[in-house]
């Protein structure tokens, strides 16, 4: 097994914090200071898309209206990750504390965790942590009301405007942007909607500053990553490690010795191929990840690697756009011709064009990310898909 060049951490677990004095210290530096720290800091959310954090609180400040919002994007819907689960599990306080800090610097009182329904089991402990946080807060003179909204299931409401949609009492589908939550969100109200483990990294922030901050990662991905490791590897689980390292250091530290392929951010990822490991970065400057890391060796079946995303993405789209709903069914319908040589092997170029059509013009992300997995995985392991 080669020497690790894996660099871990243990920021996110990192226990005795005193979330009063954090906070103590923030309202002594100011609303707008803590905000261009945290654009320093280079954070930007985790949860996939890696939109910069610091700008969408500051857009959120910027509004006028009495009524703003903080939605923590809890519905961990994305095959493979598994890692928001381990921190509301293990580091829940941190998540509430993360959610107070940004309702103190947007000026919003009334915050919602929007749980995946199969986290049910977790209320209890939940709970307790907002009461503890909100005894806390009326000493700090902070006015701020939190509570649980769970999903019913649906992969789609992991999109931010889908999520609304839901926690209004409306069928989970996405809108049209803009308009943009951060101007009219949840109730039509400006609206910051960040996931788990951004609202951790921000009270992390909060404690040690950007400067501490910015040694961790790289220049385009700073600071740590939780990634969620799972399939043909050595050591299965939640780790936490630095941005920036190639899926080359990836493998050599997570793989079996024989991993030909890893697929970098669930099925809405990319799939990279053993030739490319060692020029991939996992980050913002290659493949950026919300954290699932699934690792195949050579005894599996890329082709049904690839069904099983599509048969996952046709059931779980919404159905509203037809690029997304049509889409999936005519990529899914168009590899099992392949296979059964019902269509010549150039269908597939034909299929990688439908892909790259929805790439554009489905309406949000879920239809967008369907061809990155498709098309890595057509483009690198052709030959699996047509014999």
């Amino acid at each position: 097994m080669p020497t690790s060049t894996v660099k871990r951490t243990d920021l996110i677990f990192k226990k005795d914090i005193d979330y009063s004095a954090v906070m103590h210290k923030i309202m002594k530096m100011g609303k707008d200071e803590f905000i261009e720290e945290l654009i320093d800091s280079g954070l930007r959310g985790r949860g996939g898309a890696g939109f910069p954090t610091g700008l969408k609180w500051k857009l959120v400040k910027a509004e006028q209206s009495p009524e703003k919002y903080i939605i923590c994007n809890a519905d961990e819907g994305e095959p493979g990750t598994f890692k928001d689960r381990e921190i509301l599990d293990n580091a829940a306080e941190k998540v509430i504390w993360g959610m107070t800090l940004a309702a103190y610097i947007t000026g919003a009182k009334e915050g919602f965790i929007y749980i995946r329904a199969e986290y049910k089991y977790m209320q209890t402990k939940l709970r307790i942590a907002i009461d503890r946080m909100e005894q806390n807060i009326k000493a700090l003179g902070i006015k701020f009301k939190l509570d649980l909204v769970f999903g019913a299931g649906a992969y789609i409401c992991g999109e931010e405007t889908a999520l609304i949609h839901s926690m209004e009492g409306y069928r989970g589908e996405p809108t049209n942007k803009p308009p943009f939550p951060v101007t009219q969100g949840y109730l039509n109200k400006p609206t910051v909607v960040n996931n788990v483990e951004t609202f951790v990294n921000a009270i992390i922030i909060a404690e040690i500053g950007a400067k501490e901050y910015k040694k961790l990662g790289t220049k385009a991905s700073q600071g740590t990553k939780l990634f969620s490791v799972s399939g043909d590897c050595c050591k299965e689980g939640i780790f936490e490690l630095e941005m920036g390292m190639t899926v080359q250091q990836f493998v050599d530290e997570f793989g079996d010795g024989d991993t030909k392929a890893v697929q970098v951010g669930g099925a809405s990822g990319f799939c990279v191929p053993r030739k490319e490991f060692p020029n991939t970065i996992i980050g913002f400057e290659g493949v950026p990840t919300g954290g699932s890391m699934k690792v195949f060796n050579s005894s599996r079946s890329m082709y049904n690697t690839l069904e099983n995303y599509l048969i996952f993405f046709e059931e779980e789209s919404c159905g509203q756009c037809t690029p997304c709903r049509i889409g999936t069914q005519q990529l899914l319908m168009g590899i099992h011709a392949v296979k059964r040589k019902e269509k010549p092997k150039s269908y597939l170029d034909e299929l990688l064009k439908l892909a790259q059509t929805m790439k554009f013009a489905s309406k949000c992300g879920l239809g967008r990310s369907v061809g990155n997995a498709f098309g890595s995985i057509v483009t690198n392991f052709r030959e699996e898909i047509i014999y």
